[in-house]
């Protein structure tokens, strides 16, 4: 299907942002805004967003992409994830003012994106968004990295010869390493515990927001990426997160030999036909 690409500038909170609007000859009215992690642009990594964009376009779904305040063509400061939902509101009115015909919304997310996905849901409720996108996402603390490195790394090292040749060699300090995550992994988590009733973790909001979102969700987790393992991890060890990744509101696609960014060619396309046969999913 044939589609344009348009241009838009948008205000926030005084500033000016950037984004590219894709819009089919005869669209969907499902659009998809793709939510840009940081520290990059609207292109993405290998141009994966802008790619991402043009296949869903042609296959009838508006697609908008754009930089928030402060990152590749937008004015402003720059925000971290956490800080960017008057953002993603404003391009949601900016897609919507330039695609008449959308009536639902998907949020499609990677890393921190995701969970800046997760977080504008839990803080706005907006009932726009039927469906959101989510790959890999960050659930990054001091203790769930080190949890994740003993279980993954050291784990998958104890098979290899080299690891055993160094080891015996004196040349690897496993146990020195080993106790200082332990000893990384205990103090953030007593942290977390004593700071709980204070200041609720982005964490425990992104669970909050995907356990009061009613729509439909697709969770995209790459085999070979410590992101994904960590974010099992935590969600498979957190209270907050109990039982929220067995709804049979969440399709997983979990591509065993997939890099954080899909950089591969093959890798990229596995994900752009993932996203279409959900989003076709969600017209039955």
């Amino acid at each position: 299907m044939n589609y344009a690409e348009q241009a838009v500038v948008f205000p926030v909170g005084g500033e000016q942002l950037l984004g590219i609007v894709a819009t089919p000859d005869t669209p969907i009215d499902c659009g998809v805004l793709i939510v840009v992690g940081g520290p990059q642009y609207r292109v993405g990594s290998h141009r994966q967003f802008l790619l991402l964009t043009r296949r869903l376009a042609a296959e009838g779904y508006p697609t908008m992409r754009f930089d928030y305040r402060g990152m590749g063509d937008s004015d402003g400061a720059m925000r971290n994830f956490e800080e960017v939902t008057d953002d993603i509101g404003a391009a949601l009115d900016t897609f919507q003012s330039s695609c008449p015909t959308i009536r639902r919304v998907v949020l499609w997310g990677l890393c921190d994106a995701a969970s800046s996905a997760l977080l504008y849901v839990q803080a706005t409720r907006d009932s726009r968004i039927a469906g959101l996108v989510l790959l890999n996402p960050w659930v990054r603390s001091e203790a769930s990295l080190a949890q994740t490195h003993i279980k993954h790394y050291y784990g998958q090292r104890l098979l290899q010869r080299e690891f055993w040749i160094k080891l015996l060699s004196g040349k690897l300090s496993l146990f020195q390493s080993v106790r200082g995550l332990v000893t990384s992994a205990l103090k953030a988590r007593g942290t977390s515990d004593h700071a709980e009733g204070e200041i609720r973790s982005f964490q425990d909001r992104m669970a909050e927001g995907l356990r009061q979102f009613s729509g439909r969700v697709l969770l995209i987790l790459s085999g070979e990426d410590y992101t994904a393992k960590e974010f099992l991890e935590y969600a498979g060890a957190n209270a907050a997160w109990a039982g929220l990744l067995d709804t049979d509101r969440i399709s997983r696609v979990e591509p065993p030999d997939a890099d954080h960014t899909f950089s591969a060619q093959a890798l990229r396309l596995k994900v752009e036909d993932a996203t279409l046969d959900w989003l076709a999913s969600l017209e039955r």
